[in-house]
C-alpha cells in the first residue's frame, strides 16, 4: 500500500507533466522554469527536434512552436516510480499539430515521454526528458 507521502510525490510529479503540456500549449514558455531544473537535459530528436540543455531547448521551443497555428498535448498512462528524492516516469502523449500554410493539414504525433525528476527545495523538478516516437502522420 502506498503511503500518503508516496501518493503526494506521485501526484506532484504527474501535475508537473501536466504543467509542462499546459505551458507548451498556451505558449507560456517561461512557465517551463517551474517544470525543469536549470541543468535539465531534453531530447526531442525522435520527432525531428533538437537535444541539449534546458535553456537552449526552451529558446528553440519559443522560436519554433509559434509557427504552428494550433497544437495540443493529451497525456495518459502515467507510470511513476519514486525512490527517495529521485523519480522516473513514462507517459504517453497524443500531440496533433496544425501545420502552417493554407492546406489545413494536421501532423498527428504519438510519443512516449521518458522523464527523470529530482526533489528540490522548490518541489519536484524534471531533470531529463526524452521523446520516443510511436508514430507521426500528416493528414
Amino acid at each position: 500500500m502506498l503511503s500518503l507521502a508516496e501518493i503526494s510525490d506521485r501526484l506532484e510529479i504527474q501535475q508537473l507533466m501536466v504543467d509542462y503540456s499546459t505551458a507548451i500549449d498556451q505558449r507560456r514558455f517561461d512557465d517551463l522554469d517551474k517544470v525543469f531544473t536549470p541543468d535539465a537535459y531534453i531530447d526531442y530528436t525522435a520527432l525531428g527536434g533538437i537535444e541539449g540543455p534546458y535553456p537552449e531547448v526552451k529558446k528553440w521551443l519559443s522560436e519554433v512552436l509559434p509557427t504552428f497555428p494550433i497544437y495540443a498535448h493529451m497525456l495518459g498512462n502515467f507510470s511513476v516510480q519514486v525512490e527517495g528524492d529521485k523519480a522516473s516516469s513514462r507517459v504517453i502523449c497524443f500531440n496533433p499539430m496544425v501545420l502552417p500554410g493554407d492546406k489545413d493539414q494536421i501532423l498527428f504525433c504519438g510519443l512516449w515521454y521518458d522523464d527523470e525528476f529530482a526533489r528540490t527545495p522548490e518541489g519536484w523538478r524534471m531533470t531529463r526528458r526524452v521523446e520516443t516516437k510511436i508514430y507521426q502522420k500528416v493528414q
